[in-house]
C-alpha cells in the first residue's frame, strides 16, 4: 500500500488529481496504520497526495474555475 500511495501521488501531480490525491493519502494512512516496512514511502505518499490537492487548489485559483487542463 506505500508503494501504491506514493505512486499514484507522482501520477496525481500530472493527471486526475482531484481523485488520485484523496485516494494516495489514505493508501498512506492506511499502511502506516498496519505497520508497513516501507514507512519513508508512506509518507512521501502522503506528501504527494497532500500536493496534489494543493496544486489543484491553486490552479482553480489561478484559473477561475472547478477544472483545469496543462
Amino acid at each position: 500500500m506505500a508503494v501504491a500511495s506514493f505512486v499514484l501521488g507522482l501520477l496525481g501531480l500530472l493527471v486526475l488529481n482531484v481523485v488520485l490525491g484523496p485516494v494516495s493519502v489514505v493508501l498512506a494512512a492506511v499502511a502506516l496504520w498496519r505497520g508497513t516496512s516501507r514507512p519513508g514511502r508512506a509518507w512521501l505518499g502522503m506528501a504527494l497526495g497532500v500536493a496534489d490537492l494543493v496544486v489543484l487548489a491553486v490552479a482553480m485559483q489561478l484559473s477561475h474555475t472547478v477544472s483545469w487542463s496543462l
